[in-house]
This record gives C-alpha cells, sequence and structure tokens, in this order.
C-alpha cells in the first residue's frame, strides 16, 4: 500500500497525519510499503503514483483529478486523529473486510 499525505505547506499538517496513518493502518492490520508526506502541489501533481491520498477536508477537491483517475482519496477533519482516520479507511475504502 503506497500511501501520500498531503497539507498547505507539507511540513507540520502532513507530518502529525502521516503518523496518524501508520496508527490506523497498523491497527487495521494493514502493510503500508510507502508513505511520504508533501505540500499540495506536489501532492496533486504525484497523487496519481499513489494508492490513497490522505488530505485535510479543505484540500480535497484539489485531488479531484487523481479521485477521476481512480485513486482513492480521503479528507480528514481532524489530522491527530487515527481513530477517524480508521474510520474513513473502513468506510471509504475495501481494505478492511
Amino acid at each position: 500500500m503506497n500511501i501520500l499525505v498531503s497539507c498547505a505547506n507539507g511540513s507540520g499538517t502532513s507530518l502529525m497525519m502521516m503518523k496518524s496513518v501508520k496508527k490506523a493502518f497498523e491497527r487495521l492490520g494493514i502493510k503500508i510499503t510507502k508513505i511520504e508526506h508533501t505540500n499540495i502541489a506536489e501532492g496533486t501533481s504525484t497523487a496519481k503514483s499513489y494508492d490513497i491520498v490522505f488530505t485535510p477536508k479543505n484540500f480535497l477537491n484539489m485531488f479531484d483529478d487523481a479521485k477521476a483517475k481512480g485513486i482513492t482519496v480521503i479528507g480528514v477533519k481532524n489530522v491527530m486523529s487515527d481513530k477517524e482516520i480508521e474510520q474513513h479507511v473502513r468506510e471509504e475504502t475495501d481494505l478492511v473486510k
């Protein structure tokens, strides 16, 4: 599973969200092959190289092109909540049976 975490500047928020994503995926028993965090500009241009993109909800529409190409894009309200991320993964993907 290749995951991209993207926020405005690609430093603080995306780093915190990346840690939350790791916790959620570990709890779900889903192996992460590669996970990276980046800013929105780079994220929107490289999103098609990933299986899932996580971004704050207010940037969700910036990934419409990736969604159109079949990439799962998940908007997160509380980037520090691994429980919210786990819930989104359960509801918006077929990774959890």
